[in-house]
């Protein structure tokens, strides 16, 4: 089984997002049985709560559930369990690289890395912006998780 983390800062927004949009991916694709994902925060806000609701609601007109997600800290365990731990922003994987072991380095990543086609490298947080964020925010997600999926397909299926 292969097994992503996605990692933002809060696990509210963003990773919350894309740990929602990668299952329903895999549901669609049957692929549940092959690929675990979770996700998590680099911070400790909101541990136990659930995705802001604003993510919930643009997820939720893409047919995508997020209500059953709550928020975590990345735990030191994370760094050997998971085969992709994929950051959101350069500072959080910044402080994902602080914290990771050297030989689970090649691990780390930005979630964007997957999406060549899009012109940004990192997903931006939309937690202080307006409700068009959020839908900005699950596109880039969306083709980032295509790709990621097309990764996973070459390298581990």
């Amino acid at each position: 089984m292969v097994k992503v983390l996605f990692v933002c800062m809060g696990n509210i927004c963003r990773s919350p997002t894309a740990h929602g949009v990668f299952e329903h991916m895999l549901r669609e694709q049957g692929l549940v049985a092959a690929i675990e994902v979770d996700s998590c925060g680099t911070h400790a806000y909101h541990i136990g709560e659930p995705p802001d609701r604003r993510s919930q609601e643009v997820a939720a007109l893409r047919g995508i559930g997020l209500d059953h997600l709550r928020a975590r800290r990345v735990e030191m365990s994370d760094f050997e369990y998971f085969d992709y731990i994929l950051a959101m922003d350069r500072d959080n994987l910044s402080i994902l690289a602080s914290m990771c072991p050297s030989q689970h380095a090649d691990k780390l990543s930005l979630f964007l890395d997957f999406a060549p086609s899009r012109s940004e490298s990192e997903v931006p947080d939309p937690y202080y912006g307006g409700p068009k964020g959020f839908d900005i925010v699950l596109d880039m997600i969306e083709v980032a998780s295509q790709g990621l999926l097309d990764d996973i397909r070459q390298r581990h299926l």
